[in-house]
């Protein structure tokens, strides 16, 4: 099948590696000015144009079977007026719930599942009313846009609100989350193809730096009904959307409540450890989901880490460790840039785990 991707970032390049020995090939779509080096060789790119969409848009991209996006900040109505004419995966309309902070959690608590208590703000009032309401420390995030720490504040007392207060004609609409008390950062990845069959992986544990996925490992040590609660949230989220592809839910673990963070309707980082545990990766899996292909095993028999190399190159030494995987995205180096990622894989998790803790130190000794 032929496969158009909105967007030419490492996520892309991934799903395209995966899709290539399965018989598919790839176009990708560019914002005007966006590189593409990381899908260079894997496909033609058509560079947007304004105007362009629709039939126009699907003649441009070649006839395409399936759309599907690498990110969540895409233009809706235009990947709207491609369903005419071909499939368009995940259906823009369950994009646009995740495009919007405060949209996705209204969505998400009418479906029972909890969130941080939350308000929206669009001015210094509702700014102002809705910290007090929730009490400090509360977290302020741009309800569009913003990712990897992004957009968002930490208000911790009076003064960090009147800061806020004084550059709120220049925000835009922000969601004030207030504090919630948790034990560590989960996420799930779940895919659902279009005939509305569903597979879930294991929960993953991840770990953050200055708000930016450092590292994760899965499965979770968790019990069983921890990992049957998240993919009960999973089940509710996929069936509600109608939703066909990898989605991946990002959840705080407090006790025994799981409360979600986020969505992220497409692969994302905290699965790439996926890649090197003998299954079905995420990538593999959207790419079955989006075609309507049976999906693949998710179940693992190993334990998995993946630790992400930001703004760095990883030496050879730990390259060359017999259970590590080396993945480049050939973007070059800017600090604190996703410029690729390592995955691991060990039977015995202790091992893993201190495996893991060195190779972070090594990388990031500072």
């Amino acid at each position: 099948m032929h496969v158009a991707i909105v967007g030419c970032g490492q996520l892309a390049r991934m799903m395209a590696l995966a899709g290539w020995p399965m018989g598919h090939h790839f176009t990708f779509l560019a914002d005007p000015g966006e590189s593409f080096i990381c899908v260079e060789g894997l496909g033609r790119v058509v560079e947007l144009e304004t105007d362009l969409e629709g039939e126009a848009l699907y003649e441009a991209l070649g006839k395409p079977d399936v759309v599907t996006v690498e990110r969540e900040h895409v233009n809706v109505a235009r990947l709207n007026t491609l369903k005419p004419h071909c499939s368009v995966f995940p259906d823009p309309e369950a994009i646009k719930y995740c495009q919007h902070r405060g949209r996705e959690k209204t969505f998400l608590n009418s479906l029972g599942i909890q969130t941080a208590p939350f308000h929206l703000a669009n001015n210094a009032e509702e700014l102002s009313s809705g910290v007090k309401a929730l009490g400090f420390p509360v977290f302020v995030k741009t309800c569009e846009e913003g990712y990897d720490g992004y957009g968002q504040w930490v208000l911790k007392c009076e003064e960090d609100l009147n800061n806020l207060v004084a550059e709120a004609d220049s925000l835009p609409e922000v969601v004030i989350e207030g504090r919630v008390n948790f034990d560590r950062e989960l996420s799930l990845i779940a895919a659902r193809n279009a005939s509305g069959d569903c597979v879930f992986y294991p929960l993953t544990e991840n770990l953050h730096r200055n708000g930016i996925l450092w590292s994760s490992i899965a499965p979770a040590d968790a019990p069983a009904a921890l990992h049957a609660k998240a993919k009960d949230i999973a089940d509710k989220i996929l069936n509600a959307m109608e939703y066909v592809g990898v989605i991946a839910i990002e959840m705080f673990h407090a006790g025994d409540d799981l409360i979600v963070n986020e969505l992220a309707p497409r692969v994302h980082n905290s699965g790439h450890w996926t890649q090197g545990a003998g299954i079905s990766s995420q990538f593999e899996n959207h790419i079955r989901a989006i075609c309507d292909y049976g999906l693949g095993i998710t179940t693992c028999n190993q334990h998995a880490g993946m630790v992400n190399l930001l703004g760095i190159e990883a030496p050879k030494s730990i390259v060359s460790e017999s259970n590590v995987q080396h993945h480049v995205y050939n973007k070059s180096l800017r600090p604190g840039r996703k410029v690729g990622h390592l995955n691991l894989v060990s039977d015995d998790r202790a091992a893993l785990e201190a495996q893991l803790e060195r190779i972070r130190e090594s990388l990031y000794s500072d």
